[in-house]
Formats: C-alpha cells, structure tokens, sequence
C-alpha cells in the first residue's frame, strides 16, 4: 500500500487467513452458484490480480491494495450467506458500492473479502402516494430523480458524483451535495432501509414514513460507513420539484466579502435551495472547462438558488441583490431560463474535475465549520497555503459552512504527497478549532480516522466504539476505518472473558 507521511497503517494482514485464501474463494463460488437470486453467477467471485486491480481503490486514490477477494452477489440472502461465513470464518468484509468515497472508505484489506452491490441495480417501487422510492443500493443517485421526473418529483441530496454514486454508498457515508443546505442532507431523506448483519441476520429499519418508533436505528446506520452491516435495500423520500427555482451569480473582489454574504443572507432568514462558494482558481479552472458565463476577473463567486412559488423566489432575489450589494459585490447575474440555471450548475458540479486542469494531482478536503467563522478561516487558510507552499482552490458548500478544500500537488515531485497531506490536516485541525467538526459529508474513512483525537476524547471513541461492538462483535466489518486505533470488543466490557483468554486474540490491533 502507498503510504503518505502521516502514516496510513492499516491492521496487519492475517496470515492464517490468507493461507486459506484458495479454499475460501472455493467456499464464496459455492455460496453463490447455491443461494438463491436471479441473474447470472458467472464472474461473480473475482479472484486473479489483472480483475482485482479494478478494486485496490475508492475516490481516495492516494492509497491502493488489492483485495482477497471481490464477490458480487444479487440477492439479499446471498449476502446474508456470504456474511454469515466470513463470521464464522472471522474473515473480514469491506462493502462497496460505486468506490467514489473520498476518504478512503471503501479502501480494501489483503485478507478481507470485499462485497461489491454492482449487481444491485432496480429500483423495486415507486410509491408516488407516500412520496418515497424503494429502490436496491446499487442504483446511482442521479437514476433516482430521472425515474420519478415524469411526475415532476426529484430526490433531493445531489452529490457532485451523483451520476454514478450509489444511494447505498451515500446513506453510509450519509452524502450531501449542493441543495443540501434547504433540503437536507441523506439522512434527512432515507426513510427505510434493508440490512444484513455481520452474523447473517436481515432486519429491516424504519418504513415509508417518518420518525418510526423507538430506537432510531436507522440514524444509527446513515453514515457509519459500512460498519454495522451491509444495506441491500434503501427507502428514500421524494419531493416536489418546486414551481419555479432561479440561480443568481454574485461576484466578489475578496474571498472574505463573501464569505460574510454568506452569513448576512442566512441572518436574513433566507434559506436558499443552494449557496455554493468557489475562489478566483476554481472559477478560472471551471470557466474554462463549462463555460458557464462565470465572471474571470472575481476573487470570490457565490451561486445563490432561489425556489418556490414565482412571488416568492422574485422577492427573495431582490433580498439577496440587496444584501449581495451593500457588501461589495460587483458582478450580478440571474438566470433567465431552466437552460441558463443548469448551466450554472454545471460549473459547480464540475469543479472537481476542472481544477484538474491546474494541477497534476488535487487532494480533496472536507471539513464543516460555523458560518460566522467563514472569513476568518479562509483568511487563516490562505496563510497554511503560504506556509506549506501548496496552491488551495476553494470549493464551499457555503450555505452549511461545509468546505471543500482542493489542495494541489504533483505525486511524481517527491514529497508533495506528504506535504499535501499534512497541509490538509492542519485545514481539518483548524475547522475543529474554530468549532466545526472533521467532515461534512465524504465520511471519516481512512483519511481522518487518526484525526478524530483532535475532536473527541478517548471515552468518546470507546462509546463510539462499543455501538460498534453491539453490532460486530468480532470487528470484522470494515476494519481500520474511522476509529484511530482498533480496540478488542473485549477491552470495552462486550465480550466475556473467561480465564484471562480472550475469545478473538487473533483480531490484530495496530
């Protein structure tokens, strides 16, 4: 594995496991040419190394290993088989949707069997009278919103990625996406959900309503990135689409101006449907790669949505123009058509890929801070930049304080990697700082598990960590992820011990 200078250590590879490597690939062919599930079993276990390299990464791709072993299952109890062997093997699983996780969450182990929900691709129902879709996880989020716009209804949170990320994988890193800031982000929007077990069992969360009784197990689940268990069925509300919804662009001659725009329209009681922030790198590298009619010679651009009924959206354009003046903007626009919006969009939901152009490498950020603390952060931002002599393109979620940091860097220029990486820390550390959290919506993964220090206490991960333990027992689901140092179920008082022996003393600790 690619290893950066902040020390990506991963649990050491089992080698009584990897001995077993040919007979549990064996077992998995087996498990899948019997359980049930319509569809084709050929290829369905992936075990030679040319196949395998399409696997050894997510979005993080930084950092690559090739799995054990890829099984590709249809059915939900092909999983449940497929689970109850690994724990009663103590083999470990990584599940994986689409891999577009930018943290490295679905980054692969040498001796785990990784569970790919490719296969897990209809959507089961759409159920336009309780206004939800019941949908398989391997569906991507986009395809969610096409198939109910005949009926003039969307899914809401809309990752950059969302053409291609899986609804499976957002409700386990619980994905947000530029409408997020009015409209939620996933676990605002998932209703119900299907989920296997590491030991097999299926149980079902929540429904086709909201706020089920008891235990909200189903917020439990949304964003532990894989731990607890395997989704194989997502019920997700739908919406609306709204009568009318405008873009307005506002151009700024300094970064902090309209970072205090931000805070001044959201002090004003707007909500807007998106408010998006991007620096004068990104709009130049967007600019050229959309053509979406930003203004080149800004320091700072914000995209203002604006949606609801027509009275509604033109008075609260006028607010924000106001507000947006009275703060220094220069440069205006408003959208004309649908056309003209989605093409401001566009830019935005490209500037991942453009910045691209820039630079050979980028290292994505994530990291949410208090809207108030916008402009002191990219002040201070713009210093860490200096200091470690690394150019940031800046990419907000600006509405919900959510930054997307793109630090750029050259891996073939030794070093740079590590530099990056360390720069992105101090970025992280700085958001916790001024009273923010370590991620916003792309998961703790690998990228900040040996973060979480700076924002919790050893209690508060030992208690994290027993919820783990509650539901995976043996540590097997997705391990090396999140918790910056892997403890024994059996340190935290949940497994018994009996005679100093403890029941897993294979499970490695790092």
């Amino acid at each position: 594995m690619e290893k950066g200078k902040l020390g990506m250590k991963m649990p050491a590879p089992d080698k009584q496991i990897l001995s077993r490597r040919r007979q549990i690939i064996g077992d998995l062919e087996a498990i899948i040419a019997s359980a049930g599930g319509s569809g084709l079993t050929a290829g369905s276990v992936i075990a030679d190394p040319i196949s395998l390299k399409a696997y050894e990464c997510d979005g993080l791709s930084a950092y690559r290993q090739l799995p054990m072993v890829v099984v590709l299952p249809n059915s939900t109890h092909q999983v449940s088989d497929i689970l109850r062997y690994c724990h009663d093997n103590q083999v470990k699983v990584v599940a994986r949707g689409s891999g577009t996780s930018l943290s490295g969450g679905a980054l692969p182990l040498e001796d785990a069997v990784m569970i790919g929900l490719g296969k897990f691709n209809k959507i089961i129902e759409i159920d336009y009278g309780n206004r939800c879709v019941v949908t398989q996880p391997g569906v991507s989020n986009l395809a969610i919103s096409e198939a109910v716009a005949e009926k003039e209804f969307y899914y809401a949170p809309d990752p950059s990625s969302q053409i291609v990320c899986s609804i499976g994988g957002n409700v386990a890193e619980n994905s947000g996406g530029v409408h997020c800031l009015k409209y939620g982000l996933t676990t605002n929007n998932v209703l119900g959900a299907e989920v296997v077990l590491m030991n097999g069992d299926i149980i079902r969360l929540g429904g086709k309503h909201l706020d089920p009784g008891g235990y909200d197990l189903l917020g439990v689940l949304t964003g532990s990135e894989g731990l607890l268990g395997v989704i194989t069925e997502v019920t997700v509300r739908i919406l609306r689409k709204p009568v009318i919804a405008r873009a307005v662009l506002l151009g700024f001659s300094e970064l902090e101006a309209a970072g205090d725009c931000v805070g001044a329209i959201i002090g004003a009681g707007i909500i807007p449907g998106g408010m998006e922030m991007m620096d004068k790198p990104a709009i130049r590298a967007t600019e050229e790669f959309v053509q979406a009619g930003y203004p080149l010679d800004a320091e700072a651009l914000l995209i203002v949505e604006l949606d609801g009924p027509q009275v509604e959206v033109d008075h609260l354009i006028n607010r924000v123009e106001e507000i947006a003046r009275g703060l220094g903007a220069d440069y205006m626009r408003i959208s004309e058509s649908e056309k003209e919006r989605e093409l401001f969009w566009a830019g935005r939901k490209n500037a991942f890929p453009a910045v691209g152009r820039l630079s050979p490498d980028y290292y994505c950020m994530d990291g949410t801070i208090p809207r108030s603390r916008l402009p002191e952060v990219i002040s201070r931002m713009k210093d860490l930049s200096k200091e470690f002599g690394l150019e940031v393109a800046n990419v907000f979620h600006a509405g919900d304080g959510n930054l997307h940091p793109l630090i750029l860097y050259d891996a073939n220029t030794p070093g740079e990697l590590e530099k990056a990486e360390h720069l992105g820390a101090e970025i992280l550390k700085l958001c916790v700082e001024v009273g923010g959290v370590l991620t916003g919506e792309h998961g703790v993964g690998v990228e900040k598990r040996d973060l979480m220090g700076t924002m919790f206490t050893e209690t508060d991960l030992n208690h994290q960590q027993r919820v783990k333990c509650s539901f995976d027992p043996q540590s097997l689901l997705n391990p090396g992820k999140v918790f910056p140092t892997l403890h024994r179920c059996a340190e935290l008082g949940r497994v018994h011990v009996h005679g100093g022996e403890t029941r897993f003393p294979d499970i490695p600790r790092f």
